[in-house]
C-alpha cells in the first residue's frame, strides 16, 4: 500500500495542477508545455530550477526532522534568516581584515547552521521548559527575525558606500563555487541533495533516529522505554534549525552575495508543503522540493506567455497541498475498507 499512497500523493498534486490551470482559463497542453519549458528546456531553466529547489529542500527537510520530532517547527523561516545573518556577520569581519580566502567558505556555511540551530533551540526550550508551544513561539521568532534582519542591513550589516539598505557584497573567492560561471548552479546545490540522503539514513536507519520518530510518536511510551522526551524535542528542533540556517547561508554565499530586507523569498514558509507533500519523508522530499522548484522556475515563462499573474503560485501550492489531503484520505480509507475486509474473512 505505501506504493500507492507514493502514486496516490503524486496524482494529488498533478491533478490539482491541471485544475489551477483550468480555473485561470489556461488549455492544459500549452500550459503544461510552457511550465517545462520554463523548467527543463535548457541548461539556464535546470539552473533555475536547481537553485530555487535547494533552500526549499534544506528547509524542508529540517520540518521533517522536527515534526518526526513532535516538535510542529513554522519558525523556518526565521532560522533561515538568522543563519545568514551570521554568515554575513562572520563574512563582514573576514572583508574587513582583508581574509578572504575561499577556506573561509566552509567556516561561514558552519556559522550558518550553528546560528539557525541556536535560533531553532531557543524555541525548543520554550517548549520543554516553560510548555509554550513551539508553533506559537517558531511564528512569533520569524517576525523577530525578519525585523532583525531590517535592523542588521540598515545598522552594522550596512554597506557605507550606499544608502540603500544592503550589506558588503561578497568577494568571489568568499563564494560558493558554480559549476559554470554563466548559471547560478553552486556547490550547494549537490551538497544539499546529499544532506537529504544522510538524513533519511539518520531517521530511519539509525538508533537515535528511532528514538527521535519514537518520542513523535508517542512521548509517554518512550519515556517508559528509558528515552527521554525533552533530550531528542531538543535535538530535533537544533537539527531542524541547523538545516534552515544552512540554508540560509548557501542563499547567502551562492546566490545573493549580500543581505537585504528582500533577502528571504518566504523559503522558510513555501517548504512547509513541501515537507507536506513529501509526507515527511526525506527521499519523498527530494522529489516535492524539485516539483515546487521547477514550479516556481517556471512560472515566469508560463505568466509571460499565457497573461497570467504570480498569484498562480500560491495557488497551484495551496491545490496541490489540498489536492494531496484528497487523495490521501481516499487512499486511507481504501486502506481501512480493505483491512476491515480482510479481518472479517
Amino acid at each position: 500500500m505505501k506504493a500507492l499512497s507514493g502514486f496516490g500523493r503524486l496524482g494529488g498534486v498533478l491533478l490539482a495542477l491541471v485544475l489551477t490551470l483550468l480555473v485561470f482559463g489556461i488549455p492544459v497542453g500549452p500550459g503544461l508545455k510552457l511550465l517545462y519549458e520554463g523548467a527543463f528546456s535548457d541548461k539556464y531553466a535546470w539552473s533555475q530550477t536547481w537553485v530555487i529547489t535547494t533552500p526549499l529542500l534544506l528547509c524542508a527537510l529540517g520540518i521533517c526532522v522536527a515534526w518526526k520530532a513532535g516538535m510542529f517547527n513554522i519558525g523556518g523561516e526565521g532560522q533561515l534568516i538568522i543563519g545568514a545573518l551570521f554568515s554575513a556577520t562572520l563574512a563582514q569581519k573576514l572583508i574587513s581584515s582583508s581574509n578572504t580566502s575561499g577556506l573561509w567558505v566552509l567556516p561561514l556555511l558552519l556559522v550558518g547552521a550553528v546560528g539557525g540551530a541556536l535560533y531553532a533551540l531557543f524555541a525548543g526550550w520554550l517548549a520543554v521548559k516553560r510548555s509554550v508551544e513551539p508553533v506559537i513561539s517558531t511564528i512569533l521568532l520569524n517576525f523577530i527575525a525578519i525585523q532583525a534582519l531590517g535592523f542588521a542591513v540598515s545598522g552594522p550589516l550596512k554597506r557605507t558606500d550606499s544608502a540603500m539598505p544592503l550589506s558588503v557584497s561578497l568577494p568571489p573567492s568568499l563564494m560558493l563555487p558554480k559549476f559554470d560561471k554563466k548559471l547560478d548552479t553552486h556547490w550547494g546545490v549537490p551538497l544539499a541533495f546529499g544532506i537529504g540522503l544522510i538524513v533519511y539514513v539518520w531517521l530511519f536507519h539509525t538508533r537515535d533516529g528511532f528514538r527521535l520518530r519514537a518520542v513523535g510518536q508517542n512521548p509517554n511510551a518512550a519515556r517508559a522505554n528509558g528515552i527521554e522526551p525533552d533530550r531528542f524535542r531538543l535535538k530535533g528542533m537544533a537539527i531542524s534549525g541547523a538545516l534552515c540556517g544552512l540554508a540560509g547561508a548557501i542563499q547567502y554565499l551562492g546566490i545573493s552575495g549580500q543581505l537585504g530586507t528582500s533577502f528571504s523569498q518566504q523559503f522558510g514558509f513555501l517548504a512547509i508543503p513541501v515537507a507536506l507533500v513529501g509526507a515527511l519523508n526525506p527521499l519523498a522530499v527530494l522529489g516535492s522540493s524539485i516539483f515546487f522548484g521547477a514550479l516556481f522556475a517556471s512560472t515566469t515563462n508560463l505568466s509571460r506567455f499565457a497573461g497570467v499573474g504570480s498569484t498562480l503560485v500560491p495557488v497551484i501550492q495551496g491545490l496541490s497541498v489540498f489536492g494531496l489531503l484528497a487523495f490521501q484520505k481516499f487512499i486511507d480509507d481504501r486502506e481501512r475498507i480493505l483491512l476491515s475486509k480482510g479481518g472479517q474473512e
